[in-house]
């Protein structure tokens, strides 16, 4: 009798290490795919963005008209990666000048602006445009709380040219 229920002691507790060991390994595959999705979904967002300044390029418009339409003459960028360094090209033959990119990476971004951290200072400008689509509400909310200007997403502009 005691070898069967140290037998069925040791089953018990043999099934309760897999079931705990499989709801450890789910919970890190279910983290994993939650992740992954967000990137995707991201990067979908991005390409919807870019394949719409596509159009507007083919329609043969620029975005600083919209700027200049607006009379946002000195402006910022915040997000300098493919988007932020591809709407810095778009402002070159233009009237509008781009004074400075806001990238929380700052110290790792080359461009031919200077570019600054969110948490430094930042110079007053006509408005600012974010490129960071999928981040848009949190990076409005924290930069209207520093800046007095509008705040803009770069796929509304792409929208509205």
């Amino acid at each position: 009798m005691k070898k069967t229920a140290a037998g069925v002691l040791s089953v018990l507790s043999a099934v309760g290490g897999a079931a705990a060991g499989g709801a450890v390994i789910g919970k890190q595959l279910s983290s994993r795919l939650t992740d992954t999705q967000k990137m995707s979904d991201k990067h979908l967002a991005l390409f919807t963005m870019m394949n719409q300044w596509v159009k507007v390029k083919q329609e043969g418009k620029n975005l600083s008209s919209y700027f200049e339409k607006n009379g946002y003459k000195e402006i910022a960028v915040y997000g300098m990666s493919f988007a932020g360094e591809t709407l810095l090209g778009e402002f070159k033959a233009s009237d509008v000048k781009v004074k400075y990119g806001i990238d929380r990476n700052a110290d790792r971004i080359f461009a031919d602006v200077e570019v600054v951290t969110p948490d430094s200072y930042l110079e007053e400008v006509d408005a600012i445009v974010v490129t960071s689509i999928t981040f848009f509400d949190e990076i409005e909310r924290m930069l209207s709380e520093k800046m007095d200007c509008p705040i803009i997403s770069l796929e509304d502009v792409l929208y509205e040219v």
